[in-house]
């Protein structure tokens, strides 16, 4: 049985130069399949609240709903390093509101990580959760948690005014411990940077491939939702329609009385049934 990947295994990746890929996952059957392709790191990503729970954002996710899905993908996953997100408001209050926060989704979720939002606002707040040994991923750039701030899903870092925000909060909260950063819509060339400057793996979507590694939404390379496709997603299949497909097949099936046949079904013994036949006679 393989070894589950560690934050040290993460960060020596990146000292190799060995670019890797990262998705998120929610369900056991999802991490089960990432985890075979050798996917080192999976994300149970409040993005949960939208692609599983259909809220519009991610910021009615509570922590209860997150520690419910990291167990699940925990179970799933045998080899891949499970980070838990936080959710909105269950770090940002006060430090030791985080660590809570964190402790829970580690000791409660199974996960071996968390992942939190924010820069240098969070830098304190990243040292305290590291401190107690937990380890910790951040975010920058844009943070879904932040859209009503934001103005929405916008690109982050395109007046140098932004880009400097954004690598002073890349030092910030590397110096506060975190052992790797989601780098997410940053102008490509921002993101490359950051990476060659900072020690930690830089993990990018919508920031170019200029990053140590990429993550992706899992419905989005699946092709699970039929009507939107981000831009900074690549479609690997097209599950929605093999999906739809499927179950106007079946239904089509039931209807016309072809499913289900004596193939699907489960027979009585010759003896049980002249049995159950003798002691109930038509009496139509």
């Amino acid at each position: 049985m393989s070894l589950r990947i560690t934050v040290s295994d993460i960060r020596t990746r990146k000292a190799d130069g060995e670019r890797f890929a990262a998705l998120t996952a929610y369900d056991v059957v999802t991490a089960r399949l990432a985890d075979e392709a050798g996917i080192p790191i999976l994300l149970v990503g409040d993005s949960l609240g939208m692609v599983v729970l259909g809220h519009d954002s991610t910021i009615p996710v509570t922590l209860d709903a997150m520690i419910h899905h990291t167990q699940a993908v925990v179970r799933g996953a045998k080899r891949a390093l499970i980070v838990a997100d936080l959710p909105f408001m269950t770090y940002q209050i006060s430090a030791e509101r985080a660590l809570e926060s964190a402790g829970r989704c580690i000791q409660e979720g199974g996960a071996q990580a968390v992942k939190l939002e924010g820069g240098r606002a969070m830098a304190s707040t990243i040292g305290r959760v590291t401190s107690a040994g937990i380890p910790v991923m951040a975010h920058l750039g844009l943070t879904p948690q932040s859209i009503h701030q934001l103005g929405g899903y916008k690109v982050q870092g395109k007046t140098s005014a932004q880009a400097r925000a954004v690598i002073e909060d890349a030092f910030a909260i590397e110096a506060a411990g975190a052992f790797a950063v989601v780098l997410e819509c940053v102008p490509a060339e921002l993101a490359g940077w950051i990476t060659r400057h900072v020690s930690i793996p830089t993990i990018g979507i919508g920031s170019g491939p200029g990053c140590d590694a990429e993550i992706q939404v899992v419905s989005d390379i699946l092709g699970w939702s039929s009507d939107f496709v981000p831009r900074h997603a690549r479609r690997y299949a097209k599950l929605a329609e093999a999906a739809a497909a499927a179950i106007r097949a079946y239904d089509e099936d039931v209807r016309a009385r072809r499913f289900p046949t004596e193939k699907e079904s489960i027979s009585l013994p010759v003896e049980v049934l002249r049995e159950i036949e003798g002691g109930f006679p038509n009496t139509g």
